[in-house]
């Protein structure tokens, strides 16, 4: 199909989009443990949600697991950047294996407030997602029962704590800001007395890429978020633009997951990418429209991020 011949469309690229600090920081503490010691490095679950990413390190000798006991003896092992329950580094630490925490310096911090909180009698209630990798290490940072999960508004009304006075929230860093509202208002109106964090648990860059989907969605014909299924940011990032006035809303791993029909007829196409998705997917993507249509990007900032975190020890010295 030649120029003249495509139909024209207007491709809004949200900003801040893709990689945030900690997925970065994740990623490169994977390579450099790769290029210092040399492979294999192993990796108990994926580093961060993302396919590519993980078939990329593979690549360059990394052995992805889902326990510990799949990694040998005298070996060295990565923590996913989602974070893990204490009895993890303990078990690490137990067979002596070398380990280096990936952890998201933001999710670190979720767990020494809750210890925190803990240590001050406080019952915690953390609103989350059953199941997803950050809350089972956020909750496996404390005693069994020391924290309840919070999933929905409706779960505010079935709380039947022991002590109304004594309770404090916490929140898994990739929510929806808009969702994780509705579900603190209900906690303050049932437990006026529930102790928030310091400072907001949801994280900048799942704040910012939310802020960004908001500021495109109104004039899109359709939102792409590019991002797995396990992705929390990522699903957030659909609910938050189809909410926010996207005429449809879709999420995919990679261009070859679109149905161009589903894209037929619009002018207006909104393109952004969850925190764990490399920009080449972005540039793919656009490159497949490109193939299709008279594309014209708008380039849609709401802040810039300059934010970065200092590596491990372990390998920065």
């Amino acid at each position: 199909m030649d120029g003249s011949s495509k139909p024209p469309l207007t491709i809004l690229l949200a900003a801040p989009r893709g990689f945030c600090a900690g997925v970065d920081r994740a990623i490169q503490i994977v390579e450099l443990a790769l290029e210092r010691f040399g492979p294999p490095i192993y990796v108990r679950h994926e580093i961060v949600h993302n396919r590519t990413v993980v078939e990329s390190l593979e690549a360059k000798g990394a052995v992805f697991v889902e326990e510990l006991d799949e990694v040998p003896a005298d070996a060295r092992v990565v923590f996913s950047a989602h974070g893990v329950p204490k009895v993890v580094p303990a078990e690490a630490a137990r067979r002596g294996l070398f380990y280096l925490d990936a952890t998201c310096p933001l999710v670190s911090k979720v767990h020494v407030e809750a210890e925190r909180l803990h240590e001050q009698g406080m019952h915690l209630l953390m609103i989350g997602h059953a199941g997803h990798p950050e809350v089972v290490g956020t909750m496996g940072q404390l005693p069994e029962g020391a924290i309840t999960l919070v999933e929905t508004v409706d779960d505010v009304a079935r709380l039947t704590p022991a002590d109304p006075g004594r309770l404090a929230f916490i929140t898994q860093t990739t929510l929806s800001v808009d969702d994780t509202a509705s579900i603190v208002t209900a906690l303050q109106q049932r437990f006026p007395e529930v102790r928030a964090p310091h400072k907001e648990d949801i994280c900048y860059a799942t704040t910012n890429r939310q802020q960004a989907v908001k500021a495109i969605a109104p004039r899109c014909d359709a939102l792409i978020v590019i991002g797995a299924p396990n992705s929390s940011n990522s699903v957030r990032l659909v609910e938050v633009g189809a909410r926010a006035g996207a005429q449809k809303a879709l999420r995919i791993q990679h261009v070859g997951e679109l149905d161009w029909n589903q894209v037929a007829g619009a002018k207006v196409v909104g393109i952004t990418a969850g925190a764990s998705a490399p920009e080449s997917l972005v540039e793919a993507l656009i490159d497949g429209f490109r193939a299709r249509f008279a594309v014209t990007v708008e380039l849609v900032t709401v802040t810039e991020e300059h934010i970065q975190f200092k590596l491990p020890r372990a390998l920065s010295a």
